[in-house]
Formats: structure tokens, sequence, C-alpha cells
């Protein structure tokens, strides 16, 4: 491929969107106001009080409070100052630097550097946290990836800002389209569609994503909003490959898409409800977000579709000596309702919001036009202090396919185990090491910040 007429290509894309940039400087201005303060410590508590003057709830401090906690700044300063006493009422920064190592099947071994940045905002104690995260990365299998994304309550949480930016260099591995079932029949480019074999092929392309979503509240903890999101991969190629001799290529034949570059953009309708005491690590409430996304050749878009989005989390605390002992639920769903959207751009593993979904598999090993993923995981300290922690986890995908397969005909299961070290008590950063298995021989370790939901 000319990689000048590509990135001609990829330039001509951008152009297409610029409408999207004014959107994209609100929510990064909302961002560079909050990630470089310093953090208002969030009292950790499950107790309520009586009504506050306004007649909100607020918190008072249990028992037990961070102030007992021992995260990574306390284990730096030990080092650093051995003999100096402990500071129990050092109110630390809200921000973690850390170096940006990761690793999962996915993308390989990642080196490079993350920061996440969390404050509540105003003194309303009912406001929840808001976060923001950035990074920079490379990784062993030749992908180059920067983003940056927020999600922002402004005080009293009357209003709700969440999006991020992301420049990619990506390589994909692909597994075909379906949740694996073993087809009968067909024809060779249905069998190569469905790839039943697992043959993985590896997609290299250029991404670029923009996305903010702007919500208001309008009754307590019920928020509705929207926004606009755009997708443009450029330079799409895969090696040694001929015309529908791929997943990709056959699909991109059947369904009237380039085979070397696509856009797609669209608007953004959610309702939103949430009740969890922290963005990061929830020790209780509920998160429910649904949403539907409405792509169109006018702004931009390749071809014209509309999707469906749910994702619900519920978190129970089992213990009110160690809140942080956590039942956490999860399911998450996109669902094609019309029109047709590029296969990089299908529901599937990992293609949540934090991409982070059906651990054991890699990005998008099992995918379709209706996707479906449910979770639960428990959580449990290991130390009394909480420096270290513990999780078991199981996971349950569910896709269609082009061969009749239905959504919930057929599932493929994932679990695992891993371990959590506290990174930044005041705002409940974990960095997790976590090893899952699943089918086919899927199985590997993955490093992250903060938890999977």
């Amino acid at each position: 491929m000319n990689i000048y007429t590509s990135t001609e290509q990829f330039c001509s894309n951008l152009k297409r969107i610029s409408f999207f940039k004014w959107i994209l400087l609100i929510g990064l201005i909302s961002f560079r106001g909050f990630t470089f303060g310093q953090v208002i410590v969030p009292v950790d508590t499950l107790k309520a009080d009586s009504l506050g003057a306004k007649g909100k709830k607020i918190y008072k401090p249990s028992s037990y409070d961070i102030n007992k906690q021992y995260d990574f700044g306390d284990l730096l300063r030990n080092i650093i100052h051995p003999h100096k006493s402990a500071d129990t009422l050092h109110k630390g920064s809200g921000i973690t630097i850390v170096p940006n190592i990761s690793a999962n099947p996915t993308i390989g071994a990642q080196a490079g550097i993350k920061a996440v940045a969390g404050r509540k905002l105003g003194n309303d104690p009912n406001t929840l946290l808001s976060v923001a995260a950035t990074s920079a990365s490379i990784t062993t299998k030749g992908i180059i990836y920067f983003y940056v994304n927020h999600n922002i309550f402004t005080p009293g949480n009357k209003w709700n800002l969440q999006g991020n930016i992301v420049v990619a260099k990506t390589v994909t591995p692909d597994y075909g389209l379906g949740i694996g079932r073993t087809i009968t029949g067909g024809s060779a480019t249905d069998n190569i569609l469905a790839d039943p074999n697992h043959q993985a092929y590896a997609i290299h392309s250029f991404y670029f994503n923009a996305r903010e979503k702007i919500y208001k509240e309008i009754e307590k903890n019920f928020f509705v909003g929207a926004g606009i999101s755009a997708e443009v991969r450029s330079d799409i190629n895969q090696k040694d490959t001929v015309n529908n001799g791929t997943p990709l290529s056959v699909y991109n034949n059947k369904y009237g898409f380039p085979q070397d570059h696509y856009v797609t953009s669209g608007f953004l309708f959610n309702a939103e409800y949430t009740t969890r005491d922290n963005q990061n690590r929830a020790y209780k409430g509920i998160y429910a977000d649904a949403g539907i996304r409405v792509n169109q050749t006018w702004i931009g878009s390749t071809k014209n579709a509309v999707q469906l989005t749910t994702d619900f989390r519920k978190y129970f605390s089992l213990s009110d000596a160690n809140p942080e002992t956590v039942l956490a639920l999860w399911n998450w769903g996109s669902y094609l309702l019309s029109g047709a959207i590029p296969y990089l751009e299908l529901p599937g593993t990992a293609r949540d919001v934090s991409f982070r979904s059906g651990r054991a598999y890699t990005s998008q090993y099992f995918k379709g036009t209706q996707y479906n993923d449910t979770e639960a995981e428990f959580r449990f300290p290991i130390l009394s202090n909480k420096f270290i922690s513990g999780v078991t986890f199981v996971n349950m995908q569910t896709a269609n396919d082009d061969h009749g397969t239905k959504l919930f005909q057929q599932f493929q299961p994932g679990g695992g185990a891993g371990l959590r070290i506290l990174f930044n008590k005041a705002t409940r950063t974990n960095l997790a090491l976590d090893y899952a298995f699943g089918k086919f021989g899927n199985k590997g370790f993955f490093l992250n910040l903060n938890e999977a939901f």
C-alpha cells in the first residue's frame, strides 16, 4: 500500500469530522481544570448520617477509614525515610503517575507512562468522584497508543461529562465472526468468515477516536445526555492475504466496506443512573447506562447504522468491618438495530468502554452484530492494612453470527483470579494483576490500573 496515499486518505477522513472539535475542546478544558489539583480525600464509609441542612444525605466517618490503609505512596516514604514516623493524617495527591507496564494476550508486553487523577469538585459531600487518565505506550506487538479520557461530575452532580481521545498505531488479532460455534455446510467464504479453526490474522492500521458525552441530572442520581463520536481507521492491511481470503475481507465485500479504511461518525443519546460510592473501585451502589448511537453518512460515516448499548453494574459490600469485601456484578451488551458497522467496530470481547470485558480472551476474539457479556467478581482484602487484596472472577460471553446462531444460544466461559496492590488510597486506585483462562487454549496475564468494572 502506498503510505503517502493512505496518509492523505487519513487526513481527509479527519477533516470530515472537524465539527467534533468544539465539543472535544469543552471536554479537554474540563479535564485540564481539575487534573493537577489536590484531592479532597473522600470518606470511606458505608453508613449514612441523618439528613443535612438541605435535606440531602451526608456521610460521616465510621471506625474504619483510609488513614488505616497502606498504599504505594506509604511504601515509597518508608523506603526513602525509613526512620521517619508515619503521618497517619497525610492527605495525598489525587494524582497517580506510574510506569505503564501492562501485559495481556492482545497487546503483548507494554511499556510507557500513565497518569490517573481523581478529585471531588466543590464542597457538596454527595458529589461523586471525578476521574481522568492519560497514557502513552508502546508494546512488543508493534502497537503505539496514546489516550486521554475523563469522567467528570460537577458540584452536586448537576452535570456529568464523559469523553476520550485516542490516537494509535494498532495491530489487531482477528479470529473471525461469531461466538466460536462449530458450523456445518455453507460456502468457502462463509467458513472463512466464521474461522472455526480459530486461525489468527493480524490486522495493521492507524486509528483515531474522539468522543464526548454531556449528561444533565434531571432526578437524584438519574442523568440524560447526548454526545458525538467518531472513529477513523486508515492504512488497514493484512499480510499474505488475497481477496476473500480472511474474515475481514469477506465481511467488507459482503457489507460494502472499503478494504483499507473507514469512518464511523455518530450521535449518542444516553440515560444513566448511578449510586456508586467511587468511580474507580466501588464498595456499594449501582451503575446503569443505556444508549443509542446513530451513525450517519451526512456527517462523514462510511455507512448508516443504529446501535443500542447497555451497561449494568451492581456492588454488594459483604462486611461492615472490611467494606472492600465486595461481590461485583456486571452485564455489558451492544446490539445492531439497523444498517451496518465496520468489522473492527463490531461489539465483542473487550470492546466495552474500558476494554476489560471477557478476561482470558484477546480483544474481539468473539464478536457479532449482537453481543453480550456477563461477569461476577469477588473482591477481598488479604493484608489487614489493605495494601494487598485478592479477587476471583468468572465471565460468560455470547454473540450471534451469519450462520443462524442467535444471541444467548451459545456461550463461552472464562475465569481466573488475581492480586491487587493499593496504589492510591485517596482515590482507591489499585494495580490489578489477573491470570485468566478460557476455551480454545486462551489464557494469560492481564496487568492494569483499577478494576475491570
